[in-house]
């Protein structure tokens, strides 16, 4: 499991407030992807697993008051993969309206139901990307364009530096240049997301 820390405490008690749509937005931004790509991944279909991660969004909204960080029931990520876990075998179990019912079908898909781990691991990665999505639409403004280039060209589609240089029509210096500033505002600027 990666070093990413737990979701900010200051976000949990935010998402106890009902109309705190600031809080909500962000906490979909991160996780409900996590909980469409988990269902995704699980054999839902792509309005299934929609649907889903919908209904995870909608039982965290009703649940969260009752929450409590205590090792008794364990991390609020933890808790939040119970509830993905239980709507995902809710959903393959009940199956599809035209699907067969019974049989050994049934078996496999809940054969198919993530480990901790793996959902986990796509959590993580579900909220770095969220990080950097934010953290790339706050700083992109402050850069001008070919200095922004450079960066994506060869940090996001991991063209190499001579290759960017000669499309930009800059030096192989100034790319370096250019990448390092842009990727010492995105570390800024996620630190400020994590606080």
């Amino acid at each position: 499991m990666s070093e990413l820390p737990e979701t900010r405490d200051s976000l949990l008690v935010q998402l106890r407030e009902a109309d705190n749509a600031a809080a909500w937005e962000q906490f979909c931004a991160v996780y409900r992807p996590a909980m469409y790509r988990l269902a995704r991944r699980r054999g839902l279909q792509d309005a299934e697993a929609d649907d889903l991660a919908q209904q995870v969004m909608v039982n965290v909204s009703r649940a969260i008051g009752g929450w409590q960080k205590d090792a008794e029931q364990g991390t609020f990520r933890g808790w939040l993969l119970r509830i993905a876990r239980n709507a995902i075998l809710n959903a393959l179990t009940r199956g599809r309206p035209d699907a067969a019912r019974g049989g050994s079908g049934v078996v496999e898909s809940l054969a198919k139901c993530p480990a901790v781990e793996d959902a986990e691991s796509l959590i993580d990665d579900e909220h770095r990307r969220a990080v950097f999505r934010w953290a790339a639409a706050e700083v992109k403004p402050e850069f001008q364009e070919a200095t922004w280039l450079a960066f994506w060209l060869t940090t996001i589609e991991e063209r190499s530096v001579e290759r960017a240089a000669a499309e930009l029509g800059k030096s192989v210096g100034s790319v370096y240049a250019a990448r390092s500033r842009v990727m010492r505002r995105l570390r800024e600027k996620a630190r400020e997301f994590e606080e």
